[in-house]
């Protein structure tokens, strides 16, 4: 429905949004480009690179690596998702997107980024076996055992998804059209809402925050189990190796879930719109440039990996 001048409800449709994005002059808009530009580029070469390097390389075809390299297209994807649009609107004057447009934004969105709650979850666990029972290692992480995790991390995220987006978008959107931010997300839409969001917020703060906590507890039993492991290795060099891989990961976890918990299963999260832009830039942006880098630097053998794919290319 839409309002009449007068402030009565008409039952016209909703065709569309405006996306008002950030703040500022001519200026601004084009600093905020080029920032977003930089990091939407930094962010896709560096995730191509290392989903080509571990497609490549025969060395790296274990299932950490497998892992990583999901994580990588992840991260690709869900930043595709916000980043082009974002930065079309900078120089728009319209900054408009349709009702659909809107709704599978936030659909494919809000399935990536839990996706890849659920993927590092799964990896904390692969460390777990590996570490903690090597013996067993290669059967419960066999081929089709980490094919039916990746499945069930994408099964994760579609479920909670088509949740939040049916809860979202079948609200009456009388109050305005103007989203105050620079991407369909669930905060700033219920502030649009003309019906009682309660229901909504409790099922996001619910949800989100049963997958955080859920997730979590994962990630730091299996760590808790891998700690124990490491501090009896009679090897320092073994010790500090183990402890390198892991650092990386619980680095990744902590930038993604700090961010992700700050923004969604926090009561008072709808509340700060400001604030609420510059957390999503981090997480849509930031955490999924980072991630490459990350894994790559404290990485001996994603290091070598790009040697030799140097190498090859040098000898053709």
């Amino acid at each position: 429905m839409r309002p009449h001048r007068n402030g009565t409800l008409s039952a016209e449709p909703l065709q569309g949004f405006v996306l008002v994005g950030f703040q500022g002059g001519p200026e601004t808009q084009a600093l905020l480009f080029a920032t977003f530009l930089a990091l939407y580029v930094v962010t896709v070469l560096g995730n191509l690179t290392m989903i080509v390097v571990i497609t490549l390389d025969a060395h790296l075809h274990s299932p950490m690596y497998l892992f990583l390299r999901s994580l990588s297209f992840l991260d690709l994807c869900y930043s595709s998702v916000i980043a082009p649009n974002a930065l079309a609107n900078f120089f728009s004057s319209s900054k408009a997107i349709s009702f659909a447009g809107c709704a599978t934004q936030f659909f494919f969105f809000s399935l990536l980024v839990t996706t890849e709650g659920f993927l590092l979850a799964v990896m904390a666990y692969d460390r777990f076996m590996a570490i903690c029972s090597p013996l067993r290692y290669p059967v419960t992480m066999s081929p089709s055992a980490c094919a039916r995790l990746v499945l069930g991390t994408y099964c994760g995220g579609c479920l909670n998804s088509l949740v939040q987006t049916s809860f979202t978008f079948t609200l009456p959107f009388c109050a305005s059209h103007r989203i105050d931010h620079f991407f369909c997300d669930v905060p700033p839409l219920l502030q649009l809402a003309c019906a009682n969001t309660a229901l909504n917020q409790l099922v996001m703060f619910g949800i989100c925050g049963l997958i955080i906590v859920g997730t979590t507890l994962v990630v730091l039993v299996s760590y808790g189990y891998i700690t124990v492991t490491i501090l009896r290795m009679p090897s320092t060099s073994g010790r500090h190796k183990v402890f390198s891989t892991c650092g990386s990961h619980m680095t990744a976890v902590s930038l993604f879930y700090g961010t992700v918990f700050v923004m969604y299963a926090q009561p008072g999260a709808v509340e700060s719109m400001e604030q609420g832009k510059i957390i999503s830039v981090f997480y849509t942006l930031v955490i999924p440039m980072l991630n490459p880098l990350i894994y790559s630097l404290r990485n001996k053998d994603v290091k070598a990996a790009l040697r030799r794919l140097g190498q090859r290319h040098t000898a053709r």
